[in-house]
């Protein structure tokens, strides 16, 4: 059994009234200086039935201003949320950088249940509790304060409390028969948190176990920590990094600070995209029979899946001009309008900014049984961030394993996962970019940043070198398309796809 440091301690209404001024205004100060510093803050508040993690939440709205602050209990999954990834809901409900999260019932409640109700054996529970420390590390890698409260009752106080509570014709319908079935399993319940705890406790998100019997105490207790963890941040300077981040550029012309150390890191004759075939074509006449036969069968697939509930992404990577925009309208063709959506990803928006750069791709996800295809993805982070300096180093580096974990979680959930990165030759490419500047339905889409690119070549070919090796996996493979020849570029696509959903069916 974990040990609570000074239970049953309490504390006197004048001792109380005296401590809560002062560290009201400690906690208004710490929130300004967030917002300032661009720092997101996450509190979860897990515990016993009756230990006072929701009375404790409305305590620190009163003490600190509401408006800087999220609040997010989490409930049995709606039907909407049962068809994405679990995560989905918590990615969703993360605070902007500058806010305050305050969550309740959060990813520690489901896994801790489910093995209570020995529905979970100890090795899935760990499985379990591993993945919710890889997220945790993934938040506190961004820049994220992240602060567990175990809220605590022993038995005889805990049924005291919620024998209080049901008494109480304000508050009996706070307590059911769930409760007092947990109560029932205290032991067991205890013995699943000691191993929860000892294994997602770490310095950059611990938990804090609070005796719950004294509110007086409690209260303080939780206030305390939180003041206490803020302040060691921010005076150390550790904002920093995250508002730089806030502020940086993203679009416009940037010279890379590291492009030139890249290169040299790296043997460019070792290149992955130079094995390609780049003469493979389709003359038009077997195109259009090719396409019309991928194309139908993509579209039964497609309705199957749809009925089976399994969903697909289609990314799209790859040079400028490659036709991704081509071999995505030859897909949806394909498709049912109802069932499918394109994500086109550009710069991040302010709002997309002040938070991890994944969530605004979670968000995205679609219910089960549709198709999404993203034009362009969350490999920005290890290519064009890389390349251009709008990502540190630290930051583009541990991006690969951000992936892997991101996209694993995808497949698990009956979500096929189909990358492709459409190659052409730096040939072919200033062909059609002059093709473009010539024509007056795309010259729109030749930009200054095209040009600019160009000129950045080997670096990113480096960068795509790297990202296939390290994000090429059994769940989530890449595919590496020649498309110097747009006919078989579009038909290949479609046959990717289409093997990809039998697969998955």
């Amino acid at each position: 059994m974990f040990e609570v440091a000074e239970i049953g301690r309490t504390v006197s209404k004048e001792q109380y009234d005296s401590e809560v001024a002062k560290l009201r205004w400690e906690l208004l100060d710490a929130q300004r200086r967030l917002e300032a510093a661009g720092l997101p803050v996450i509190v979860l508040f897990g515990g016993v039935d009756g230990a006072g993690k929701s009375e404790t939440v409305h305590l620190l709205n009163e003490w600190m201003d509401p408006r800087w602050l999220v609040n997010r209990a989490f409930e049995e999954p709606s039907q909407d949320e049962r068809e994405r990834p679990p995560f989905w809901r918590y990615w969703l409900a993360l605070p902007p950088r500058g806010r305050i999260g305050l969550f309740m019932s959060a990813w520690y409640s489901q896994p801790l249940l489910d093995r209570v109700a020995r529905e979970l054996s100890v090795d899935e529970f760990d499985t379990a509790l591993d993945r919710i420390a890889t997220f945790e590390r993934t938040l506190a890698d961004d820049g994220a304060v992240v602060l567990k409260f175990w809220m605590h009752l022993d038995r005889k106080a805990q049924k005291k409390r919620l024998t209080a509570l049901a008494k109480d014709p304000l508050t009996r319908w706070r307590v059911t028969k769930t409760q007092w079935s947990r109560w029932r399993r205290y032991d067991r319940f205890m013995a699943a948190t000691e191993r929860l705890i000892q294994r997602t406790s770490f310095a950059h998100a611990p938990w804090f176990i609070v005796d719950g019997t004294d509110e007086r105490y409690r209260s303080l207790v939780v206030g305390t920590e939180i003041h206490r963890a803020l302040y060691r941040v921010l005076e150390a300077g550790e904002a920093e990094a995250p508002k730089r981040r806030r502020h940086r550029p993203s679009t416009g012309p940037h010279a890379p600070a590291d492009a030139d150390s890249v290169v040299a890191r790296v043997d460019r004759d070792r290149s992955i995209l130079d094995t390609l075939d780049m003469s493979r074509s389709l003359s038009d006449e077997a195109f259009k029979t090719a396409l019309l036969k991928q194309q139908g069968r993509l579209n039964k697939l497609q309705r199957k899946a749809y009925e089976q509930g399994v969903s697909m992404i289609l990314l799209f990577e790859g040079w400028d001009a490659a036709g991704k925009g081509g071999a995505i309208r030859r897909v949806t063709s394909a498709l049912d309008p109802r069932a499918y959506r394109v994500v086109p990803v550009a710069a991040p928006t302010d709002e997309e900014r002040a938070r991890h750069y994944l969530w605004r791709f979670w968000r995205h996800l679609s219910r089960a049984g549709r198709v999404t295809l993203f034009d362009r993805s969350w490999y920005g982070r290890v290519l064009v961030e890389r390349v251009d300096g709008l990502a540190t180093e630290a930051e583009w580096s541990r991006a690969y394993a951000e992936i892997e974990d991101f996209e694993r979680q995808l497949t698990e959930h009956r979500i096929a996962v189909v990358k492709c990165w459409l190659h052409i030759t730096k040939e072919e490419q200033e062909k059609r970019f002059n093709e473009r500047a010539k024509s007056p339905y795309k010259s729109w889409k030749l930009t200054e940043d095209d040009w600019r690119n160009r000129e950045k070549w080997d670096a990113y070919e480096l960068a795509v070198n790297e990202m296939v090796a390290r994000t090429s996996t059994r769940h989530a493979p890449w595919h590496l398309i020649p498309a110097n020849d747009k006919n078989f570029t579009r038909v290949e696509v479609l046959r990717i796809a289409g093997d990809a959903l039998a697969r998955a069916l």
